[in-house]
């Protein structure tokens, strides 16, 4: 065992310098990294608060952005519901004269639902609108002219129908559009 002890000792003391030796060379250099490792550390969290405060405000597009769609997918449904029926009650009015039964038209609905958008419309003149009513109050005025003036007022609806539905197409793509892309973004911003 003395030997042993004796040939450690000999041996031993040049590994044990040499393992002080490079130590002391790596001194330096670890704490080169660990003042990286620092400032990295920095800019990491830097970098969080700036990708959670991204995706905070991606998340609150996209809350405006539906809301918004509601309300105007709401104003839409509401604007075409009412020129829907207001078309399907020219066409009532326009197929009742054509057959020559105006009279039995006027005890319907849509003889109501026609003369409150005769009332309401700001398209016809004062003489047409009274032509008009005076027509749905079964007073005696000239079909042919009532049948000019439907045909007239439901080719002006139909235009706004298409014109609404065209900008509700387009709305409706925009929206997907862009919560596509915030959905992408709040992805990409939940990754990092």
């Amino acid at each position: 065992v003395h030997e042993k002890f004796m040939c450690y000792c000999k041996n031993g003391a040049a590994a044990l310098d040499k393992s002080i030796a490079d130590a002391g060379d790596a001194i330096p250099e670890l704490g080169a990294n660990i003042e990286a490792g620092e400032g990295q550390l920095v800019q990491l969290k830097e970098d969080l608060k700036k990708a959670q405060t991204d995706r905070a405000a991606a998340k609150s597009a996209m809350s405006e952005a539906t809301a918004i769609r509601e309300k105007d997918k709401a104003a839409y449904d509401k604007e075409s519901g009412d020129l829907k029926t207001n078309l399907a009650a020219m066409d009532k009015a326009i197929a009742a004269i054509n057959k020559g039964a105006g009279g039995a038209f006027l005890q319907t609905s849509a003889a109501n639902t026609l003369r409150n958008l005769v009332e309401e419309s700001d398209s016809l003149s004062d003489l047409d609108r009274h032509d008009v009513t005076s027509f749905l109050t079964n007073e005696n005025t000239g079909s042919g002219q009532i049948l000019g003036i439907l045909k007239q007022m439901e080719d002006t609806m139909s235009g706004t129908l298409k014109d609404v539905v065209a900008k509700e197409d387009a709305a409706v793509k925009s929206y997907d559009e862009l919560i596509a892309a915030k959905t992408a973004e709040v992805e990409a911003l939940t990754a990092t």
